[in-house]
């Protein structure tokens, strides 16, 4: 599983697994029933404390996207692609919230908001 992570990142560790283990789910890199690294191989293989991996994985069970039994490990669930859908969009329009208090603050106008959201979309298209 190739998993990066990045020590000189504001995001702790285990979200940072977290985040790249969803989008390899939601991607269809990882399908259900795809079974997870072991918390101790995964922890040995990113040189990273078990207990990193183990609230990772602890994280991805609550929010529904692995399943974990005990001897057997953890497998990839069936999701429901729309509520998955809905949850991200819902924490968007939060971020976009915290992105229109940082634009009123410095005087940014939507319009060029708008701008540079269309930028960052076309820098991503090429």
């Amino acid at each position: 599983m190739d998993i990066i992570i990045t020590n000189n990142s504001e995001t702790p560790i285990y979200e940072q697994i977290e985040e790249q283990i969803k989008a390899m789910i939601l991607n269809g890199d990882l399908k259900e029933g795809d079974g997870l690294p072991s918390m101790r191989l995964l922890a040995k293989e990113l040189r990273i404390s078990i207990i990193t991996t183990k609230r990772a994985y602890e994280e991805l069970e609550r929010d529904g996207y692995i399943e974990s039994y005990t001897g057997k490990g953890s497998f990839v669930k069936g999701i429901n692609r729309e509520l998955v859908k809905e949850t991200v969009v819902y924490e968007i329009e939060g971020l976009f919230d915290e992105i229109l208090d940082k634009a009123k603050m410095a005087g940014i106008s939507h319009g060029e908001l708008l701008k540079i959201l269309q930028l960052l979309c076309e820098e991503r298209e090429k």
